[in-house]
């Protein structure tokens, strides 16, 4: 039996380092989501305005979205957007916890962004 990429998912944020902002006040609609197809080597997900794409750049636990994300480009209110996008392109590993339920990306050891799975 094949044992499931644990990365493998749809991930909604719930924290996310650095605004002076609430996270409430960053995304007071929607919060925004990865989904991570281990097996199609890419990504998708919303910002919580816009949608990107892009391959998935991972080597063990290493990770990046430096290069690659194409996106839509609606206008979006408030900080929340750039962000997360700023954020992202910080990443270089993720850490899962919580019994596969917990996706933490960091900086070094540093945890900038956090999501919790989705629909499992």
């Amino acid at each position: 039996m094949i044992e499931k990429d644990q990365l493998a998912g749809t991930w909604e944020l719930d924290y996310i380092s650095g605004p002076r902002i609430a996270f409430e006040g960053l995304y007071p609609g929607k919060k925004p989501f990865l989904k991570i197809e281990v097996d199609r080597n890419q990504i998708t997900g919303s910002t919580s305005c816009n949608r990107f794409f892009g391959p998935l750049h991972r080597t063990g636990n290493s990770i990046n979205f430096k290069d690659g994300l194409g996106m839509t480009k609606m206008a979006c209110p408030g900080q929340g957007e750039q962000t997360f996008l700023n954020s992202l392109q910080k990443i270089d590993t993720y850490a899962i916890s919580n019994n596969g339920k917990t996706l933490n990306l960091l900086m070094g050891d540093i945890a900038l962004m956090r999501f919790q799975r989705q629909g499992e």
